[in-house]
């Protein structure tokens, strides 16, 4: 029994100095240096993709389609013809107008010939010059009617899957095919209307969509509607989305970060926010002690808030272990992040030489 309490008692006495030591030096504590970062305000929306470009083709004139010049789901450029429908008919009554045209002719070069002798007539010369032009239109009229069957895509685009077949007799106004264009898509979506004055043209943004996870696309705002939405209270707004690579699609169903504004601004880890009494603090390490201050919050990010006030870059910040700890308590701070701070720990009161030279 002796020798148990002589045991403990040597335990105690070797244990009294590191005792001391942890109390003059302070708990060891997790830290870092307050900096500062750009942070991007947002505007959360959703929306959906549409085509730059899209229309139905449908014939102007009725006929029978004679003959399909291109292959479903391929790139056309402008004005490559698509469909050609019987024009047989059309041609004949364009010959027509030509031998029409050409007659007239003959008759006003004949008049006109006879007036410059003192032959013929200003009334017969004028008579037949009216023929020309009025069998000149008809002409172009038979040249418009003919260019008609032959159906052209209006703009460089993806074809879609065609509605009818060779052969098939279609009538003016017929659906044939989609013609689509994908170099660039437009995505329409709503805001509240607090953010007006935000919501210029040329504004960045950028969506996800699902159909291709983990990509963030890169647009901008090309319009804004005039006017607000009165029971909603929301504006519409219109973006343009770069699509050259072809992965988008109308209709797909996307998720918007509207760009606003960005602002350099102190970002901390949310772990070291202490919520107390309905208000929010931090702790510092001020001259090696613990000093709590109350901070107010910003916007909040995956693991990081914004501190708008009560904390300033360069100081240093308690960012674990805060439940061990209390305002003015000693610590010695233990930087997590790779930097250190002067401030946080006191400075050693200078030698007196002039004293030791003295003694």
């Amino acid at each position: 029994m002796k020798l148990m309490k002589n045991t403990y008692l040597a335990a105690i006495a070797v244990l009294l100095p590191f005792a001391s030591l942890v109390q003059a030096q302070g708990l060891p504590a997790e830290v870092i240096t307050v900096k500062t970062q750009t942070l991007d305000k947002k505007i959360s929306a959703v929306g959906n993709l549409r085509a730059n470009e899209s229309i139905m083709l449908r014939p102007e004139q009725s006929g029978r389609v004679e003959e399909i010049l291109f292959k479903e789901g391929a790139m056309v450029e402008q004005g490559t013809p698509l469909f050609k429908l019987d024009s047989s008919i059309y041609i004949a009554e364009l010959k027509e107008a030509q031998a029409r045209v050409q007659l007239s002719r003959t008759d006003y070069d004949r008049a006109r010939s006879l007036l410059s002798k003192r032959v013929g007539s200003v009334q017969e010369r004028d008579s037949t010059l009216a023929q020309l032009r009025v069998n000149q239109a008809q002409e172009a009229l038979a040249q418009a009617r003919l260019d008609k069957m032959t159906i052209k895509a209006p703009f460089t685009g993806f074809t879609g899957l065609r509605l009818v077949s060779a052969g098939d007799y279609v009538n003016q106004g017929q659906d044939l095919i989609e013609l689509t264009d994908l170099s660039t898509m437009k995505l329409d979506f709503r805001v509240p209307e607090i953010y007006l004055a935000e919501l210029q043209p040329g504004r960045q943004l950028s969506i996800k969509v699902d159909a291709l996870p983990g990509e963030a696309i890169q647009g901008k705002v090309y319009a804004v509607s005039p006017s607000a939405n009165s029971n909603a209270h929301n504006i519409e707004v219109r973006a343009v989305i770069p699509n050259s690579n072809g992965k988008l699609r109308p209709g797909l169903f996307a998720q918007v970060d509207l760009l606003v504004d960005q602002q350099t601004t102190v970002v901390i880890p949310e772990q070291a926010i202490i919520p107390k009494d309905g208000m929010f603090f931090v702790m510092k390490v001020e001259e090696g002690k613990v000093a709590m201050s109350p901070v107010t919050m910003g916007q909040r990010r995956p693991g990081v808030v914004q501190i708008i006030e009560g904390l300033n870059e360069g100081e240093v910040l308690i960012t674990a272990g805060q439940i061990k700890l209390f305002p003015g308590m000693p610590v010695t701070p233990i930087f997590v992040d790779g930097t250190s701070a002067t401030k946080a720990v006191p400075e050693a009161p200078a030698e007196n030489t002039e004293a030791k030279q003295g003694e």
